[in-house]
């Protein structure tokens, strides 16, 4: 049995975080989903701006749509919805089987609406109207500021994946905000199975502190981050709002390791497959993870409900003078600046191109 297949068979749903015209038309997304276990896919910024930069695959559908008067962001996002609707179509037969749990693509509004709430809910709507998908998610970023966007997407009926969390505390914060959204849709007599994840990211905790701590806490901190949030996440399945909300119908949201790809060259390349496994929960990977996972991963048990040692791992970090609720805000703020950054490089890319194609 594959690794991946094993993950898989204790209740992880292993996701791709890559998405290219050519994993489409090679039928490798194909082969992940009938050999690997693979039931979902996210996709960012950056993989988008690989994906038309690196590729000529897109050339041909660039200058058609330039010709037609498509420019910068909306000319992309009609690529990127013919793309995850073609993965959505692919997941489909997961989403139906799961009863709509699993089987979800991932299309993130433009990141220069990240601290803009009104605008975030207006794009969501749109995409979400637009794309016509029943399992597709539309990535909000978890700031203050996408909180209240978050409440009003999922009170809409809109299925959500909340990125750019970085700590418990945050995916308390998303979890706070689908609830109310749910809330409001039961107050007004609609269904509340609306459906939601909540990512939170992994190495990027270990990549800021790698050259700030002993080794003996090397690469230990996204680990312990993760346990607590999967910790206070179990403890929310049993509050009494949750409760309430489940007996009329809602569906939990899920926790989703996101970032899981090692940062660390002295690392091993799967140290946050293995380590994060946990039944009902999303882990989403590139596809150079993925593959190294199926070849040589092993799992080093399940995530403990109780959180394990994580208050001591954190304990020690913050005695090495690490201040883990700061770093949290700090790893935020950065991953929405570099979301940014990859959005300009993203637009310029398709700039270029069309440039070159008329």
């Amino acid at each position: 049995m594959k690794a991946t297949e094993a993950l898989h068979d204790l209740g992880q749903s292993l996701w791709i975080d890559d998405i290219t015209r050519d994993m489409l038309d090679s039928g490798t997304l194909k082969k992940y989903i009938d050999e690997l276990s693979v039931t979902g896919l996210t996709s960012n910024p950056t993989i988008f701006d690989n994906a038309v930069s690196k590729s000529d695959s897109y050339d041909p559908e660039i200058k058609r749509l330039s010709t037609a008067g498509y420019t910068g962001e909306a000319l992309f996002f009609e690529l990127a919805l013919q793309d995850l609707s073609r993965a959505a179509d692919l997941f489909l037969p997961i989403h139906e089987r799961t009863a709509t749990v699993d089987g979800f693509v991932s299309l993130e509004v433009s990141p220069l609406l990240a601290y803009d709430t009104e605008a975030t809910v207006a794009e969501a709507k749109r995409l979400y109207g637009r794309a016509h998908k029943p399992n597709l998610f539309i990535k909000i970023p978890g700031t203050k500021e996408g909180l209240p966007a978050i409440e009003e997407a999922i009170f809409s009926g809109i299925t959500v994946n909340v990125t750019l969390l970085f700590s418990s505390q945050h995916c308390v914060a998303a979890a706070d905000a689908y609830m109310k959204g749910l809330e409001r849709r039961v107050a007004a007599g609609l269904d509340p199975d609306v459906r939601s994840v909540a990512s939170i990211f992994i190495s990027r905790w270990d990549k800021a502190v790698m050259d700030k701590v002993p080794d003996a806490l090397r690469d230990k901190l996204g680990i312990a981050v993760a346990h607590q949030a999967y910790r206070d996440y179990r403890a929310m399945l049993y509050s009494d709002r949750w409760q309430r909300l489940a007996s009329m119908g809602a569906r939990p949201q899920r926790l989703l390791f996101a970032s899981t790809s090692t940062k660390d060259p002295k690392a091993p390349d799967t140290l946050y497959i293995g380590a994060l496994a946990a039944p009902n929960t999303v882990n989403t990977m590139p596809d150079k993870t993925l593959l190294a996972f199926a070849d040589h991963g092993k799992l080093q048990g399940v995530l403990s409900p109780d959180g394990g040692d994580c208050e001591d791992v954190l304990a020690a970090y913050e005695k090495a003078g690490i201040s883990v609720s700061d770093l949290a805000a700090q790893l935020q703020k950065e991953g929405a600046a570099s979301f940014v950054k990859s959005w300009q490089d993203l637009l310029q890319s398709i700039e270029t191109k069309t440039m070159a194609l008329s």
